[in-house]
């Protein structure tokens, strides 16, 4: 279905006064570090390459400055559209300033632009709702702890607009009557990153820090948390850990049985709806400004048809 609906795509494309060879999309993205950014990059490229269209990839290596020079060094190159995923929610609106002066379609992916709810014609999010992500990952883990006990929460990178989202998912639920049993003991950012995920749990466990159960933005990460918990000698069996993302790391977790929880983000799709969006966009076509594709809650009971996702 994917090939047949961009080959539709590369097809009318082909028939109009725009030729798909002839389009070019400059791309950034806030760190191809990341591993679920591995995935939409790769997904961007494919999509792409399929309808017959060029794109320029750009890695803003999680720091502002750069992505505005990158969105402005597209835009001075004369592309046809943008594509960006936001280092910093907070700092899109100097791009959507920028690319609806050149005139130039504009799609934000994953991150959610601070000014989402007022994007001029032209521009578009694609992602998922973030208000299932982390509402999905702590029902889950509720469930598992039969609505009572400690739990700690490893923030995602401050500002960002998915960790205070997921971060408030987690709030909330906890707020509700069965899960009221269960207390945050402790709530830190790790900035999405595994390294800074270990480093925070090694210092939680220095403390003496006692908890059942870690709730991670990312499952970057829970898998950091894992990393520490286990060289500190405690048993998975006696800690409850989840993450979000679903990805093939994140995976491979859950089957040695380290990860109890994980939020399916389709990268894959995003990567691709972000690209037809770009194409609609460039040939003048109606979209939705918010193109939502849906978390999917991933248990070691349902984790296999991910696997061959992946």
């Amino acid at each position: 279905m994917k090939k047949i609906l961009l080959t539709a795509i590369a097809a009318t494309l082909l028939s109009g006064s725009v030729f798909a060879a002839d389009i070019k999309i400059g791309v950034s993205l806030f760190s191809f570090d990341d591993n679920f950014l591995s995935v939409l990059r790769n997904s961007i490229e494919a999509s792409a390459n399929e309808a017959g269209v060029d794109v320029q990839m750009e890695d803003a290596k999680n720091e502002v400055g750069m992505q505005l020079n990158q969105v402005q060094n597209f835009i001075a190159s004369g592309v046809d559209a943008i594509i960006v995923d936001a280092v910093d929610s907070d700092a899109t609106q100097a791009i959507t300033d920028d690319a609806a002066a050149a005139g130039i379609p504009l799609v934000y992916v994953g991150r959610r632009p601070i000014n989402v709810d007022m994007l001029p014609d032209g521009q578009a999010f694609v992602a998922s709702n973030e208000d299932e992500s982390g509402t999905l990952q702590t029902q889950e883990v509720c469930r598992l702890m039969n609505g009572k006990g400690k739990v700690v929460v490893m923030m995602g990178t401050l500002g960002d607009n998915a960790a205070l989202q997921r971060t408030k998912d987690i709030h909330d639920v906890i707020a509700t009557p069965e899960c009221s049993g269960l207390v945050i003991v402790e709530e830190q950012t790790a900035d999405f990153m595994r390294t800074e995920g270990n480093d925070l749990m090694t210092n939680w466990l220095t403390a003496g820090l006692e908890f059942d159960a870690v709730i991670a933005n990312n499952d970057e990460m829970a898998i950091g948390a894992i990393q520490a918990l286990k060289a500190s000698g405690r048993s998975m069996d006696s800690v409850i850990v989840s993450g979000i993302d679903a990805t093939a790391d994140a995976l491979a977790a859950m089957q040695a049985g380290d990860l109890d929880v994980t939020v399916f983000q389709n990268a894959e799709a995003q990567g691709r709806g972000a690209l037809e969006t770009s194409l609609k966009l460039i040939k003048g076509e109606p979209v939705d400004k918010k193109v939502w594709v849906p978390f999917e809650l991933v248990t070691p009971q349902n984790m296999d048809q991910y696997i061959k996702r992946n």
